[in-house]
């Protein structure tokens, strides 16, 4: 599958690949329509270079998903159902890598399948909870439920509460079935005892952990790029601060919730001691919540921002 990838760059198209799933990326203006042209003849080479080397492109697997303005996605989405032939289904939603993409980018259809999945497995471990050790059982529910949480996260960052209130409900009702506790008893205090961080800041945990991958080159460098180091015009303390440059975005669009907007200004919050960690562990390590910090808990014990074993943090 590699010389898609000369194929594509010749039509000067963004292109992701997974084994034999191929994603393309266009970004037009909407009086720009003509644009789609390169796209077409992209997938006309596709198809071609598919059938000399004995392989179908399936017309019937083919998805596209326009984002935008809802009125100026409707009016695109009439000019792309076909490409010479081939037949791409216009959808609301597409699944992407186990994520749900949606056209607003709200995930909403992610969370409400999560949490579908999530009480199915929580109501089957509930059933069996009383013949299980404290380990398996908390084993279990990080393998059918904390994983499913935990599994790409950032993206859920700047959600709306209301949206992560539903995750965060999943989690509660997995703490509750751990340890037996009543409906109507505080989770915040089990949660604490656990040692299991609050949905919101699990995401913003991962927001933190991709931030000081892409610093010390252990992430993609699509995430390094988009981030930007802070150095003040002239002499200040903040110089040796390891500060990030918070871009200036519209907080009534999407673009609060970028990982390029998000990553620097958490950061820029952390101690210094935290963004001056030398390794990965001491990184984790080193991170106490407290009640000025956005990754702190609502509890006024100090817990260390490192889950148990199997949460999915690692």
């Amino acid at each position: 599958m590699l010389p898609l990838g000369n194929i594509i760059r010749n039509h000067s198209i963004n292109f992701h690949c997974y084994a034999d799933d191929m994603q393309l990326y266009l970004s037009i203006k909407p009086n720009e329509i003509n644009q789609l042209s390169k796209l077409q003849t992209c997938l006309n080479d596709i198809k071609s270079w598919m059938t000399c080397n004995f392989l179908m492109l399936n017309s019937e697997k083919n998805e596209i998903l326009v984002l935008g303005p809802k009125n100026l996605r409707h009016s695109l989405s009439k000019d792309i159902v076909t490409l010479d032939g081939i037949n791409l289904a216009s959808s609301t939603t597409v699944r992407n890598l186990g994520v749900i993409f949606d056209q607003d980018l709200s995930f909403n259809s992610h969370i409400k399948q999560t949490s579908r999945t999530a009480f199915f497995h929580l109501r089957n471990i509930r059933k069996i909870r009383h013949i299980l050790s404290q380990t398996d059982a908390e084993k279990l529910i990080h393998a059918f439920v904390t994983s499913r949480l935990d599994y790409c996260n950032s993206l859920l960052s700047g959600c709306p509460n209301k949206s992560i209130k539903t995750l965060q409900l999943i989690q509660n009702a997995a703490a509750r079935v751990l340890t037996g506790t009543r409906k109507r008893d505080h989770i915040s205090p089990v949660l604490a005892s656990l040692h299991w961080l609050p949905v919101k800041c699990r995401i913003e945990f991962k927001i933190l952990l991709l931030t000081y991958k892409a610093l010390h080159g252990q992430a993609p460098s699509y995430l390094k790029e988009l981030i930007v180091p802070y150095y003040p015009t002239r002499t200040l303390r903040s110089l040796n601060a390891g500060l990030l440059v918070v871009p200036i975005v519209s907080k009534s669009r999407t673009g609060a919730r970028a990982f390029s907007y998000q990553a620097p200004l958490l950061w820029n919050q952390l101690p210094v001691v935290v963004r001056e960690a030398d390794t990965l562990t001491t990184f984790k390590s080193r991170q106490t919540p407290s009640p000025h910090s956005r990754v702190g808990l609502r509890h006024s014990s100090l817990i260390k921002l490192i889950v148990r074993a199997g949460s999915g943090e690692s």
